[in-house]
């Protein structure tokens, strides 16, 4: 059955309608997948001579720290891995038993890449200790325990995907900690190191960790089984119906009704809602780079503010129109102009952004330079990026499925990997611009040589209209059987 699963997995992969933009994707992939694993594997080797270098015990000093890793490697899981994703509505019709198709769920979920980078690590450095004395035993019981501790994240954050509330319990604790270190009230290593270190000094506890994924794995099976069936997928229950007319908008036109639609599909919709949430974590990403060495720099400062004014853009935008997927062969059959629908998702990203923009005010606590890099990269977002994410659009057709988050297996992420990739183009340019400029000249000629090409952008804004909306005539028809397709 197994291979059956596999094969099907296979088909729809290679028959989908994207197939050429997917596999251009796992090609990226895989090429950043083996460069951070080299780096990772170079890690694990050298660690323990640099601690050792600079007078460290170094298991534990490692086993310190430990915990950090295992709380940010959940939220790290939570935005970036990919949950199992399987069309099971067709299988439930067939003879197939339900455990059979929660297995292999499961069992393909444990082949994730969040699951095999911590093995260029610890294996290496379990090595190493081995190599340098340290008892075979308990090495073998540590490094047990670690990877027992890697596919317990794996299937907690399974159950995460389901269990909002458990991530917030999740992110909360990790913020808190770590201020509570920062800020001197709090070391929480003191009390979590002997935990990891007694994986060593006592190898029948590393074994015994063994029993915790087994039991997660278990749980989950025993969790998604039930959850599994037929009614649960063509039919949903709705507890509350709540309308929002947006009447407001009536006076815009046919814009304003397109922008009812928008504003109603991220209301009541669980992956537009989540993807809303993910663009307002931006806001906060500079906040990351306050070291003199990093967020001194003026390129890491428009590099934030690009970040930090673009959440929306970046995640929402950058799946336009599969947002509308599961009814855009209505619209296409409808007397819509192309232009008047884009106008719509235009106007709500450069809404969305400038919103950003005006609530990221708070870096003016760190200084007017900081807040001015956020402004030129709002403009720029406005004036040159909402253009590209509307073109890549018509390339881009990946359909979504709105009701993911009513499945027991069903693609709910707001945030991956794929958006990523999908925004390091629109990055590069304006930090290229800017760091030609600051060469040349100086600072402030690099950000108004970035905020002129977005104010350029609002200028010329009939023409790239006019130029997109052609695109999107000629890829009509590719799009529209893209996004019949179900994988």
């Amino acid at each position: 059955m197994v291979k059956k699963f596999l094969f099907l997995e296979w088909k729809s992969f290679s028959r989908s309608a994207s197939f050429n933009f997917n596999l251009a994707i796992k090609i990226l992939l895989s090429i950043a997948a083996a460069f951070y694993g080299a780096m990772i594997l170079l890690l694990g080797i050298g660690v323990f001579y640099m601690l050792q270098e600079e007078g460290f015990e170094p298991l534990s000093t490692v086993n310190k720290y430990l915990v950090y890793w295992w709380l940010a490697d959940l939220i790290v899981r939570y935005f970036l891995q990919q949950t199992p994703v399987m069309q099971v509505k067709p299988l439930l019709t067939l003879p197939i038993k339900k455990s059979k198709i929660v297995s292999f769920l499961l069992g393909k979920s444990a082949f994730s890449f969040f699951n095999m980078y911590p093995v260029f690590f610890f294996l290496p450095f379990s090595i190493v200790l081995v190599v340098n004395g340290y008892s075979i035993v308990g090495v073998l019981a540590w490094h047990l325990a670690m990877m027992s501790i890697v596919y317990a994240n794996n299937y907690l954050n399974l159950l995460i995907e389901n269990l909002n509330a458990l991530f917030i319990a999740v992110a909360v604790i990790l913020v808190t900690l770590i201020g509570a270190q920062y800020a001197g009230y709090l070391d929480i290593t003191i009390y979590f190191s002997p935990i990891f270190q007694a994986f060593y000094a006592y190898p029948i506890i590393g074994f015994g960790m063994l029993l915790i994924p087994i039991s997660l794995f278990m749980y989950c099976f025993n969790y998604f089984k039930p959850r599994l069936r037929l009614d649960d997928v063509i039919k949903k229950k709705e507890k509350e119906v709540k309308t929002e007319n947006f009447t407001w908008l009536d006076k815009y036109g046919v814009l304003g009704s397109f922008l009812k639609n928008d504003l109603k599909l991220i209301l009541r919709n669980k992956r537009s809602k989540s993807t809303v949430l993910t663009s307002i974590f931006f806001l906060f990403y500079g906040l990351l780079l306050m070291s003199d060495s990093m967020y001194g720099a003026p390129t890491w400062k428009l590099f934030s503010g690009l970040f930090i004014s673009g959440g929306f853009l970046f995640t929402f935008g950058g799946f336009v129109p599969s947002w509308d997927s599961s009814y855009y062969p209505l619209m296409m059959s409808q007397n819509i102009k192309y232009k008047e629908y884009l106008s719509s998702k235009w106007w709500l990203i450069v809404i969305a952004t400038f919103c950003s923009m005006l609530l990221a005010s708070f870096y003016l606590y760190f200084g007017w330079e900081y807040y001015l890099a956020i402004i030129v990269g709002a403009i720029y977002n406005m004036g040159v990026n909402a253009h590209i994410v509307l073109l890549g659009g018509a390339y881009v057709k990946t359909p979504i499925d709105l009701n993911a988050g009513k499945k027991a297996f069903g693609d709910k992420k707001a945030f991956n990997v794929k958006t990523i990739l999908l925004t390091i183009p629109k990055l590069l340019l304006p930090l290229l611009i800017f760091y030609a400029f600051y060469k040349i000249w100086n600072v402030q000629a690099g950000y108004i040589a970035v905020a002129l090409l977005g104010i350029m952008g609002f200028a010329f804004k009939n023409s790239v209209f006019s130029l997109i909306e052609k695109i999107y005539k000629q890829e009509k028809y590719a799009t529209l059987s893209a996004y019949k397709q179900k994988n």
